[in-house]
């Protein structure tokens, strides 16, 4: 894991900070494990799972990249306590994603896939919510590698590693699973005002029965 930047205060000097978080000078690099290879002609994002249709809706780079662009001002939490604020991110609405390849009704949760098997676990409601976003860009520049390139989940409200690096597509589900981090000791839900680090913080409902 590597960081970058300098802390510069906490939520007591910034009340916009969710708890036990400070604010960030910069964008620190934070991942486990290496930096893929983009290889473009190989490159390809999926919806599947329960769809709508029952069929599996993939495009390539080139596809995706053509896909509406929007863009969203909004902050960043990182479960190792910066935040940024004010970021502005531009990218793929996942709501466009919704519209163009339809959950069925029974729906409930969404599984974000990325590079590597990394995976995130998302309720339907977070993943659809108006600034999710699948971003390409920041402050109109294109993502680096370490970043994300060329696409990383941006879920605002929720902390960053609910928004995966490096995504690959997305499993449409009927029940709710943990994914990587969440199997590995972080709480399901992730919401960062209710200051949902752990696991073990989970109270009865907020993770799938096992």
């Amino acid at each position: 894991m590597e960081s970058m930047g300098q802390p510069e205060s906490r939520e007591a000097e910034h009340p916009q900070l969710p708890p036990g978080q400070r604010l960030q000078r910069g964008w620190p690099v934070t991942h486990y494990g290496p930096v893929p290879k983009f290889r473009p002609e190989r490159w390809e994002f999926r919806a599947f799972g329960a769809t709508a249709d029952g069929g599996k809706h993939c495009w390539t780079h080139e596809e995706f990249s053509a896909l509406p662009h929007t863009t969203v001002v909004a902050d960043m939490h990182c479960v190792t306590k910066f935040s940024m604020l004010g970021a502005e991110w531009g990218g793929i609405s996942t709501r466009t994603i919704l519209d163009l390849a339809p959950p069925a009704p029974d729906v409930t949760h969404v599984m974000v896939w990325a590079e590597y098997g990394f995976s995130s676990n998302l309720k339907l409601a977070d993943f659809a919510d108006a600034k999710s976003l699948f971003a390409t860009h920041r402050s109109g520049e294109l993502l680096t590698a370490e970043h994300g390139f060329p696409v990383r989940l941006i879920v605002p409200h929720l902390y960053a590693w609910k928004g995966p690096k490096w995504v690959r597509g997305i499993e449409y589900m009927t029940a709710d699973r943990r994914g990587f981090w969440e199997e590995r000791g972080y709480h399901n839900l992730g919401d960062p005002w209710r200051e949902q680090r752990y696991s073990y913080q989970e109270e009865p409902g907020d993770g799938p029965e096992l």
